[in-house]
Parts: C-alpha cells; structure tokens; sequence
C-alpha cells in the first residue's frame, strides 16, 4: 500500500504517547488522520496540529466507536489504515497484601486492551472490505494492533496486562486468515520499554535503570520508531499475520 493524501487512516489512544506518534507519522506521509481517543481536551491539540479530525472513543462501547467510525468517514472517507494503540496497565498481583487480584480490574484490563482492540478492529474491517481494492493484488488495508513485551515476558503484577497483550498475539494470525479474502492485512508489534510520556514521567534514576536493562541501543525506545514501523508495515504488502518485537533485543527477567 502507499501511503498518499488520499488515504484515510485511523489511530486509536492517539491522543499521546505510541498512539500521538503513529498519527504524527502517518500525517507525515500525507495520509488523513483521524484520532480516537477518550482525552478530548489532548486530542483535538493532536488533530488540530497534523490537520486530521478528532473522534471521542471509548473503546469498550460499540456505540462509540460506531459513531467515531461514522465520524472519522465522513470527514475523510473509509479508512485504509487502522491502528489500535488504547490501553491502560494498572499492576496487581494474582494475590497481593489485600488478597486475591481484584476481578474488575482484570476485567477492566481485558476489555479495554483486547475487546477493545477486536472491536475497532472488526469494524473497521468490515468496512475496508467493502471499499475498492487499492491495487492489482486486492488489497484493501491494514491493521495494526499493539500487543507488548509483556506477551511473553511479563513482570510482577502484570497478570491483566500480559494476558490481554498476550490475547493480541494470539489474535494476529487467525485475524489474518480471516480478512485474507477481503484484501486486509493484520499485524501487531509488540514494543519493549519505550520514552512515553507515562515513563518519561518517572524519575530520571528509574529511566536509566529501565534504559540499561536495554541490550543494544541502550536506551529507551523511542515513540516516532513505532509509528516508523507502522508506516512501515501498512507499505510493505508481504507484512500479514505476524508480531514483530520492537525492542532493543530486551528478555525480561523476573522482577
């Protein structure tokens, strides 16, 4: 797929960190972004500085994004592009000083990170599958979902966490095995410990503790390497089915 002015493409949790990133670089690439986020306030400064739309999303409801869905068309006609960057990762052990995980939190985790993800994805999906084929090949978009590290190596207290990034691994292939005959293309990268805003907002000892744990580069990753990887993906059409780790070469050990 390449990447022109004519293409519609749509980020969710855009508002800041891996999400802000990804539409920033697919704006840059001339593509028309739409950001969907639950930070209004963020998010219209985001869409406002790279000329895309903003949506208000919660991704845990269907009528949301439907309506950011129907919103993000209308301004820019069906998108191409769609990548899943929402999620949250509060910690809590499996049982912790006031006893067993809290189940809602779990739950919460779940549905924000995986349903949520599946939800945006299938939408829009079924739209791309109803659009014109790009090329001679039938392809007729992308999506990108946000899986983690913490899929295969997650630490203490990240039980809801690496069970829902770990959902988001074993989704990518049937994902892709699914919309082959529509045309569309399903990948998701798994990013180690990256210069977020969350992060960045640690203390500077605790960045550099993180930052050396770091094979090679030694340092944090950072969010623009992310939405380069994603332009990457959406313009390179053998890319399907697959989780690529973005991530210095960092196995985490237990901590």
């Amino acid at each position: 797929m390449q990447i022109t002015q004519n293409t519609a493409a749509i980020v969710t949790g855009a508002a800041s960190g891996l999400g802000e990133a990804t539409a920033r670089a697919l704006a840059g690439k001339g593509a028309k972004v739409a950001i969907l986020d639950r930070d209004a306030e963020r998010g219209e400064q985001v869409a406002s500085a790279i000329g895309g739309v903003f949506c208000q999303t919660d991704v845990t409801s269907d009528d949301s994004v439907a309506a950011a869905l129907e919103k993000a068309r209308a301004a820019h006609g069906q998108e191409r592009i769609c990548v899943n960057c929402a999620g949250i990762a509060p910690a809590s052990k499996t049982v912790g000083k006031d006893g067993p995980h809290p189940m809602a939190l779990f739950q919460q985790v779940i549905d924000v990170n995986l349903v949520g993800t599946m939800r945006v994805m299938s939408r829009s999906a079924a739209g791309m599958a109803q659009a014109e084929p790009l090329d001679g090949q039938g392809e007729r978009g992308i999506v990108v979902n946000t899986a983690s590290v913490a899929a295969y190596e997650g630490q203490i207290g990240q039980a809801a966490y690496a069970a829902s990034k770990g959902g988001i691994v074993g989704l990518t292939l049937p994902a892709a095995r699914d919309l082959a005959r529509t045309g569309v293309r399903v990948m998701a990268i798994a990013p180690g410990i990256f210069g977020t805003p969350m992060l960045r907002g640690l203390p500077e000892d605790v960045q550099d503790s993180l930052a050396q744990q770091v094979p090679f580069p030694v340092r944090l990753g950072e969010p623009e390497e992310f939405g380069a990887l994603v332009c990457f993906m959406a313009e390179t059409s053998y890319m399907n089915g697959t989780v690529i780790r973005l991530d210095g070469a960092i196995r985490m050990g237990m901590k």
